[in-house]
């Protein structure tokens, strides 16, 4: 979702799986997730919407107002700084409130959420679950938050299971707790009787809950579900399934598109091949199992959009090293004029996970590798040498790397997990019903050994870049910083091509004086020199020129997607708020410092198309 840079989308997402929650009677989902994708080894990348505090505080707003006009309370999480799921979070309070906590903030506060969900980590050795400068001086004294937070499954008891700290002095941290088999909650009567716990303090956590039961209107219409034989005049609608298929699709990347491959044509024989493809849906995490076989496989898609022979081979399983499939693959794809290659990665419903069954993501699902594994890596190359042209899907949670493909096949794709309408939104992509507009909210290393490889580094984190590398002959080219691999991004955030051409011209400013209250308008001409209609994304990158403290590099503060039509131009305008380039300062107070300021215009984080500077007084 963070792909398609399309927070009026996800807004227009969440009211659907607001109407589609309460026709069941469901009134509270465990959505949205803010966590920051920083480390891309961590399980749960795939929930994030991105790397970036500025994209996923946008998306987070959104699925907030979205949910909560619906009806249904949004419960925003994991509060704060959850990267490695249960792993200790090592920043500083600058980095803290630099970068973790504005997503919250704009989530939480800004969007009215009425619950929240704390995180398993410690912060600075302290478990979050019981931070009273976390949960009570920042979120409720600071931000002004009324509502109630609530544990993680078990969080509670891993105070004293996994952490092995001593009972803590302030009791008003976390209002509800989450069971997960735990059942701590159960001797509160007994320690308010011993005089452990005072009973104020149970007083005040009831009181949270019961306003956030006021706030949605639960005293008044307690049930909200419809009659079972109306359950389908509200839940998996035609347009519903329209706008899981539009977000599907605008979510799509497409990476590399050598000698222009794509779009293919309708008549073209097409091979699709592997073990994303078909025989189940490749759904995110907390999707039950039996969900996996109901929605549109990207073989399902293509063969309902080709008007050519459509044939599925699976070439190999997914966690297995067996290579016995590939002679009937190879074969396929000989005999068609196309292949489609979908490999990646899974994940499975926690049921199924602590059955012991395998994924390579998922909750408490953390990666040492980015790489395909087992067969998979090697069926793709079996395909690409058949010499026929080869598109290759990565279907994924999280970044691949695997340069090589990048290199060598015809065209590759990222698609993140999908929707039930996935296979149909892949096929508008790859036939060209649909010109791809995604963009990358996370940055695809060269290696796991090069990360972390977000883009808004600070200004220290990178020396002289000299990159090394490794060829496919064995030759060895040594360089700086990493020896023998690229320090910079494979792909970086923002990234995305099209089938369309875009040009931007007449970049200006509304002011290039301000001061810290201001709002600047910044405005950019977008003009389609293709014959094909298309969406660009604006993006407008902020660099203090000179701080006081070290910050990042440049970051992301303002973007629009804008459909041009063939030959035409798009003026665009968007605000940017003064205020929002602030930082905190040596004595951790926010200020906007005076002194330049770059905006950054273009279509990724290093694709610049000009720049405006702007001066604070």
């Amino acid at each position: 979702m963070g792909c398609s840079f399309n927070p009026e989308l996800i807004e227009k997402m969440a009211d659907v799986i607001a109407t589609e929650s309460r026709a069941v009677g469901i009134n509270q989902l465990f959505s949205p997730q803010v966590d920051l994708a920083r480390e891309l080894r961590f399980g749960r990348v795939e929930e994030c919407f991105s790397e970036d505090p500025y994209l996923a505080g946008e998306m987070g707003y959104r699925y907030v107002k979205g949910l909560q006009a619906g009806g249904v309370s949004a419960m925003v999480k994991h509060y704060v700084e959850q990267g490695i799921n249960t792993g200790p979070v090592h920043g500083g309070e600058r980095e803290l409130r630099s970068l973790y906590l504005p997503p919250f903030k704009r989530a939480i506060i800004d969007g009215g959420a009425t619950s929240i969900m704390s995180s398993y980590n410690s912060y600075d050795g302290v478990p979050v679950v019981s931070d009273s400068y976390l949960l009570t001086d920042i979120l409720r004294e600071e931000w002004g938050y009324k509502y109630y937070v609530i544990s993680d499954a078990g969080g509670t008891a891993r105070l004293a299971q996994a952490f092995y700290v001593c009972p803590l002095e302030d009791d008003e941290c976390i209002t509800l707790e989450m069971g997960g088999g735990y059942w701590s909650f159960e001797i509160i009567p007994e320690l308010v009787k011993a005089g452990k716990l005072d009973e104020k303090v149970v007083d005040t956590a009831v009181s949270r809950v019961l306003r956030s039961k006021f706030e949605m209107g639960l005293f008044e219409k307690p049930f909200t579900g419809v009659a079972d034989d109306k359950i389908w005049d509200y839940v998996n609608t035609k347009a519903h399934k329209k706008v899981a298929r539009q977000l599907d699709a605008e979510s799509i990347v497409l990476l590399e598109n050598h000698e222009n491959i794509l779009p293919l044509k309708k008549d073209a024989n097409v091979a699709v091949i592997g073990p994303m493809a078909h025989g189940y849906v490749n759904y995110g995490d907390y999707v039950i199992h039996t969900a996996m076989t109901r929605g549109v496989t990207p073989y399902d898609g293509i063969k309902a959009a080709s008007k050519g022979k459509v044939t599925f081979t699976q070439g190999c399983e997914r966690w297995s090293t067996d290579e016995s499939g590939f002679k009937e693959a190879v074969a396929a794809a000989e005999a068609a004029d196309v292949a489609v290659v979908v490999v990646g990665t899974w994940t499975r419903d926690q049921n199924e996970l602590w059955g012991g069954l395998n994924a390579t993501t998922g909750e408490h699902i953390d990666a040492s590798n980015l790489n395909l594994i087992g067969a998979m890596p090697k069926l793709v190359k079996a395909i690409i040498e058949t010499g026929k042209p080869t598109v290759v899907v990565y279907s994924s949670g999280k970044p691949i790397t695997e340069p090589w493909i990048s290199e060598e096949a015809s065209a590759l794709i990222q698609q993140f997990y999908q929707s039930q309408e996935g296979g149909h939104a892949l096929a508008d992509i790859l036939y060209g019903d649909v010109n791809p507009s995604g963009k990358l909210s996370v940055s695809f290393p060269y290696d796991v050994g090069t990360t972390p490889i977000y883009y808004d580094h600070l200004n220290s984190a990178r020396a002289w870049p000299n990159p090394g590398k490794i060829y496919e002959n064995g030759t060895l080219k040594f360089g700086s910083n990493y020896v023998l691999e690229n320090p910079e991004a494979l792909y970086t955030f923002g990234y995305g091509l099209s089938y369309s051409k875009f040009d931007f011209s007449k970049i200006s400013v509304s002011k290039k004086n301000v001061t810290a209250t201001d709002t600047v308008t910044v405005s950019v001409d977008v003009s389609n020199k293709s014959k094909r209609d298309g969406s660009e994304v604006v993006q407008l990158y902020v660099k203090d020129m000179l701080a006081s403290v070290d910050v990042a590099r440049y970051q992301l503060k303002g973007f629009k997607k804008v459909a041009v039509k063939a030959g035409k131009t798009q003026t665009v305008k968007i605000d940017l708020k003064v205020e929002d380039w602030g930082l905190w300062n040596r004595k951790m107070k926010y200020v906007v410092e005076p002194g330049d300021f770059t905006v950054f215009i273009g279509n990724s984080s290093e694709n610049f198309k000009g720049n405006v500077t702007v001066t604070v007084s």
